[in-house]
């Protein structure tokens, strides 16, 4: 069960400190408590675990702070959505705002290689008014001889960088919580140029470790993406993982599904369940078309694969895309062969915004039969 309270309530008010006494003394039920921080108002949502069937949810709602109740299932107790279209989704960081509304691209190296190749692709996205990147400083590989990345090495001239070209938000990948120590001693020794979104890779999204200690801190978000042989549910529970120890700001990247059935793709193509995940959970919804498709290859359309691909997710309501890119493939340390150039990207960029604009108005003509409540504005 979840209470969820008005919102601003002061955590000092009467009214809370007489709501949290009564929840506090229900027999057989512990609580937890959950903030969500919006543009212009804070949500306070208290969790009711154990067994809840006996409470009496009117009894819950006549409490002082509280503004509504909800009963809600097993799955995704924190992140689910629970069949309550009047809760909040999504969150802002570092200025910017993530929701499963709007839409953000994440363009970018998948590995950093040299100050060069950063500092074309930032200066190209800053002149296409985007805030975001994606830069990839520690890497996992399959083959123990491949490069890894630079590591902490890199990460102040990543940030200064990013920070120069007014880049807000940069996504990168972390294998290990003592990444999260080493962004972010170099963010503070900087002054905080830009902002960091920590992604957990497919390999680590069974890393239960990994996701506790990174759910732990709240300073940075998540970019989950879904495990690459396992079923949506238990990829979606690794995202309950982070918001059980207190971080719920997190986005589900969809990056294909690790199958010989999608050949001559990299993965198979899951960006069909972007509207489902949105439909189970609160979370904004990514889509990873460069480690789906994996090549260059293209449609005699003059259409890439990866751009058809990113069309697909987009036009079925994805909030985020991270895409590679890179301005010398050739020279490229990590997946050179599927990064697009940057010649490609006002055009890319251009044919993203045409298929979110597409996803607006399919919504219109559906909402005009069945019109849908808006949760409360952040």
């Amino acid at each position: 069960m979840l209470a969820i309270l008005h919102p601003n309530t002061s955590l000092e008010s009467e009214a809370y400190r007489h709501t949290l006494d009564f929840l506090e003394n229900l027999p057989g039920v512990s609580i937890r408590i959950h903030e969500v921080q919006g543009v212009s108002q804070r949500l306070t949502e208290i969790y009711l675990l154990g067994d809840t069937k006996p409470v009496d949810e009117n009894e819950i709602a006549a409490l002082p702070a509280v503004e509504r109740v909800v009963r809600i299932s097993e799955d995704y107790r924190i992140l689910g959505r629970h069949h309550d279209t009047m809760r909040q989704n999504g969150f802002t960081y570092n200025g910017v705002t993530f929701d499963q509304h709007n839409l953000n691209v994440f363009a970018g190296l998948c590995a950093v290689d040299v100050p060069e190749h950063v500092e074309t692709m930032m200066k190209a996205l800053q002149a296409h008014g985007q805030q975001c990147t994606r830069m990839g400083a520690y890497k996992p590989r399959t083959n123990p001889y491949s490069f890894q990345g630079h590591g902490k090495g890199c990460l102040p001239w990543v940030f200064e960088k990013a920070g120069k070209y007014g880049l807000k938000v940069i996504a990168m990948e972390i294998t290990h919580e003592c990444h999260i120590e080493e962004i972010d001693e170099c963010l503070e020794k900087l002054g905080r140029p830009t902002g960091v979104m920590l992604q957990v890779g497919t390999r680590n999204t069974q890393n239960f470790e990994l996701l506790k200690a990174i759910g732990r801190q709240r300073t940075y978000p998540v970019l989950l993406k879904r495990g690459f042989g396992i079923t949506l549910n238990e990829s979606l529970n690794a995202a309950e993982y982070l918001a059980s120890e207190g971080n719920a700001n997190v986005i589900f990247c969809l990056r294909g599904m690790k199958t010989e059935a999608g050949q001559p793709h990299r993965n198979m193509v899951d960006f069909a369940h972007v509207p489902v995940v949105k439909r189970l959970t609160r979370m904004p919804v990514c889509v990873d078309p460069s480690h789906s498709v994996g090549t260059r290859a293209g449609a005699p359309d003059g259409i890439l694969d990866v751009m058809h691909t990113t069309a697909q997710g987009v036009i079925a309501g994805a909030n985020m895309v991270l895409v590679d890119f890179h301005p010398q493939p050739e020279k490229a340390l990590v997946d050179g062969p599927q990064a697009l150039l940057m010649e490609e990207l006002p055009a890319y960029l251009e044919d993203i915004q045409l298929c979110h604009d597409t996803w607006k108005k399919r919504q219109q003509i559906y909402n005009r039969q069945h019109p849908r409540q808006e949760p409360h504005a952040k």
